[in-house]
């Protein structure tokens, strides 16, 4: 046991009596967030979370990131409609990190900003008695695999929660689509397809520019960094691998030795010239930790990713693709395909759709569209107390299930079902289902070594970060 591990282990046996004595008196629990760096985080807060105290513990170090997170929080708090009423007790400093693992045991931690690194934050919590709850990506590099397991394997060791912040499964679309699936009047069996037709169809398109009331919401610069923030497909695709574990293996786990092959992968860059660089982040000069790709004036930002692979012999296609900007977008673009023996049951956001997520089911050629609707309307009939108020539509050659705002706002916000779901599991761990932990690294799988095998000699940012020194007493 080194030095660090040595004092997480005794400082939680310390304190265990003392928070065990707060929940026997009923007091709420307390979030902390730690080093918010993206704002997913501040998204947490956007409500107010019950059973969970208003006081917020933030520790982060000194700059941008922590000042517009608690821009942000505060925000919510002051606004005219249904305002918030978080206390943030922020501790700015470059020590944040030993100084937050004085927390008693059994609090909650947020962590939201930049990737690289992140899985160890992650387990420093958990070898604290944290109970963490963590935006995509956990990892963004296959050297983190193994800290990954480590941290997944002691979250159970310690009976606390982990749990990794994949938000679209919370969204009605994708929801009905798994629930459809599930039917084989609707979809049949799920179809293996072959290296030139994969069976899935996993794509996603994002913009650099996004803008708030007008104005450009400002990235950090470290987010253009490829080595701090991750590829495409280590970070955003994150979602979409998700979904397709959780979708065509529905409360199953997946073992990646035995269940996953990456086939095939590639890399390509977005390049950015100094205006655009400033345009996104605000920055007027290319920071140091740049340069390294910095090439006639023009940043080669290397995130666009493609790769093919196996899932149960089931092959899977994904493109995961960033771009400058996507003019007249209101917001970013996803297709999630599957082809049954069926039917192909198909979400798609996109400008078509009002980037709203729309589901079509497309009958095989060898299928009666009148016998395929029958069958829809009896699988919508079933999933009513979910879904009372959806719809069909016959097209040309597809059939739209019709979504109503009702129905999509049913149960509130991805992120605050996210949340609900998280504190179900932080208040008794062993309600995890045990599906969880191998699909969390069947997913971290397919990421990081698409990323390895897209280019195996690329450039590395060390992922080493010093353990804490403990601080000399509690704030």
């Amino acid at each position: 046991m080194d030095d660090y591990q040595f004092f997480a282990a005794s400082r939680v046996c310390v304190l265990f009596a003392f928070f065990s004595t707060l929940m026997a008196q009923g007091q709420s629990r307390h979030i902390i967030v730690l080093d918010p760096g993206h704002s997913h985080a501040a998204a947490v807060f956007a409500q107010p979370i019950p059973g969970i105290s208003d006081e917020v513990r933030v520790y982060a170090p000194p700059g941008p990131d922590v000042a517009a997170f608690l821009h942000s929080v505060s925000g919510f708090n002051h606004r005219p409609h249904n305002p918030t009423h978080w206390r943030l007790e922020p501790y700015v400093s470059a020590d944040f990190l030993p100084h937050m693992l004085l927390e008693p045991p059994g609090n909650i931690v947020i962590i939201s900003g930049r990737n690289n690194g992140k899985i160890k934050r992650i387990l420093w919590s958990v070898r604290a008695g944290q109970n963490v709850l963590a935006d995509k990506p956990w990892i963004i590099d296959s050297e983190e695999f193994p800290v990954l397991e480590t941290t997944l394997r002691e979250a159970v060791q310690r009976h606390v929660a982990v749990y990794d912040g994949m938000t679209e499964r919370f969204n009605a679309a994708y929801r009905i689509q798994r629930e459809l699936m599930r039917d084989p009047a609707v979809f049949g069996h799920s179809l293996t397809g072959t290296r030139s037709a994969p069976a899935v169809q996993l794509d996603n398109l994002h913009s650099l520019v996004k803008f708030d009331k007008g104005k450009v919401n400002l990235r950090p610069a470290w987010f253009l960094d490829v080595r701090q923030q991750g590829e495409a497909i280590a970070d955003v695709g994150t979602h979409l691998v998700d979904l397709e574990l959780w979708t065509l293996f529905p409360d199953q786990p997946v073992d990646y030795r035995r269940d996953i092959r990456v086939l095939e992968a590639t890399n390509s860059p977005v390049y950015l010239t100094r205006s655009q660089f400033e345009r996104v982040t605000g920055e007027k000069a290319w920071p140091p930790f740049l340069l390294h790709a910095v090439r006639s004036d023009q940043l080669e930002y290397d995130c666009n990713n493609t790769a093919l692979f196996t899932v149960r012999g089931t092959y899977t296609s994904i493109h995961d693709r960033w771009e400058y900007e996507s003019p007249g977008a209101l917001n970013d673009s996803y297709l999630v395909l599957y082809r049954g023996s069926r039917s192909t049951i198909r979400v798609r956001q996109s400008k078509l759709e009002n980037y709203l997520p729309e589901i079509d089911v497309i009958p095989n050629a060898s299928e009666n569209s009148a016998a395929l609707t029958a069958a829809l309307e009896s699988r919508l009939k079933s999933i009513a107390s979910s879904f009372p108020n959806l719809a069909l539509r016959n097209n040309a050659r597809e059939i739209r299930v019709v979504i109503p705002r009702e129905d999509r706002e049913r149960g509130g916000s991805t992120f605050a079902q996210l949340v609900g779901r998280f504190l179900e599991y932080a208040s008794d761990p062993q309600t995890i289902p045990n599906w969880e932990a191998p699909n969390m690294l069947a997913k971290y799988y397919v990421t990081t070594q698409a990323v390895d095998l897209a280019h195996p000699t690329k450039l590395r940012l060390s992922t080493k970060i010093p353990p804490p020194t403990p601080a000399a007493s509690p704030r």
